[in-house]
């Protein structure tokens, strides 16, 4: 994370007596790595997607029980997830509200995403809700209950059909309600080539240890490859919601296959530039907007005097190529500096890591 310029993250999904330990060590400096904001357990479903690092809530008071949980062990954010039913979303929404917390995630499948950002959502990661918005302007019938994660993804194939007013209009209401969107269109790229995450045979693998390659079989094992149109055309509604005004963070997701810690946020950024998005608001919402959304823009996100010392300097000027945030010369990290020599020991030490682990 460091060596690419990656200096603050927001975990957004583990075991509290996990997470909880690693953020506080991060950002007391501890550890060496980027500053973290952290939301502590999933609250989903029953059962959860992913029982490991989630609570499974059945109820509205269950909700808000756990909400407090969350709260009193001390998270940053409220995380949600696909399986929550309306009333127990809308209730966790409530109690968030009232202690003073953001809640972010995946829209339920039980929730129009209009809906969700209207009840008080803060953030919306990847494209889950808006599959939905295509399917109601084509006049569809859409099912508000969990068939499978992103199970009407087919809709972005249809995206063309779609009228462009209308389409608009929908961002607007987007806008207005206060929703941030943090897309992960480089998620949804590197699950189009699953066969080569399966194999080992994929640019970086000296990044990827044995047990993390294990630990993506065994999760994504019997995964198609995502069409191809599902990216490109998130790409593209991703533009129209900036045209539209909505708030944009860059953001990747490292449990699935493909997605390299540092390297993804780069690769995200340049596809923002490919589908129009000009590259000084792509660095916007890589820096200032997360920072901001944070509640951490008093100190960081943008260079000021009084502010933490954490930047990156580049060769190259990422206002005319936001490619050229790549070309990192130096970087400080709350005032302590990483010439390009010790950028690079960063990197070689990390590929030794990875091929020393044992799966």
């Amino acid at each position: 994370m460091i060596a690419n310029g990656v200096l603050l993250v927001r975990d957004m999904g583990m075991p509290n007596e996990y997470i909880l330990k690693l953020r506080d060590e991060l950002n007391r400096g501890k550890m060496l790595g980027p500053e973290m904001i952290a939301t502590g357990a999933i609250l989903d479903g029953y059962p959860p997607l992913i029982p490991l690092i989630s609570l499974g809530i059945q109820t509205p008071a269950e909700g808000r029980a756990a909400v407090r949980q969350q709260a009193e062990a001390g998270v940053d954010m409220i995380k949600v997830y696909s399986k929550l039913d309306k009333e127990v979303f809308l209730a966790i929404l409530d109690e968030a509200q009232k202690l003073g917390l953001k809640v972010v995630g995946h829209v339920p499948e039980s929730v129009y995403i209009e809906d969700a950002a209207a009840a008080g959502l803060d953030s919306s990661e990847h494209f889950f809700g808006l599959e939905k918005v295509i399917a109601k302007l084509l006049g569809e019938s859409v099912k508000l209950s969990f068939a499978g994660m992103s199970s009407e993804a087919g809709y972005f194939q249809r995206l063309g059909e779609v009228n462009p007013e209308e389409l608009q209009a929908v961002y607007q209401r987007i806008r207005a309600s206060g929703l941030t969107i943090c897309p992960t269109v480089v998620t949804f790229k590197t699950l189009t080539n699953m066969k080569a995450f399966q194999t080992g045979s994929f640019p970086q693998r000296e990044y990827i240890s044995p047990s993390v390659l294990d630990l993506w079989k065994s999760l994504w094992a019997g995964q198609d490859d995502l069409p191809d149109y599902i990216w490109r055309n998130w790409a593209q509604m991703v533009r129209g919601l900036y045209q539209a005004g909505v708030p944009l963070m860059v953001g990747t997701d490292l449990m699935l296959p493909g997605i390299f810690p540092g390297f993804s946020v780069h690769e995200e950024m340049a596809i923002w530039q490919e589908a129009g998005i000009p590259a000084v608001d792509v660095l916007r919402s890589a820096t200032l907007v997360p920072a901001q959304f944070m509640g951490l823009g008093d100190r960081l996100g943008s260079v000021s005097e009084g502010k933490t010392a954490s930047l990156v300097l580049v060769r190259a000027n990422p206002l005319e190529d936001i490619r050229n945030a790549q070309q990192i010369e130096g970087i400080f990290l709350r005032g302590q500096y990483f010439s390009r020599q010790d950028i690079d020991r960063l990197l070689a030490e990390a590929r030794d890591l990875a091929q020393q682990s044992t799966p």
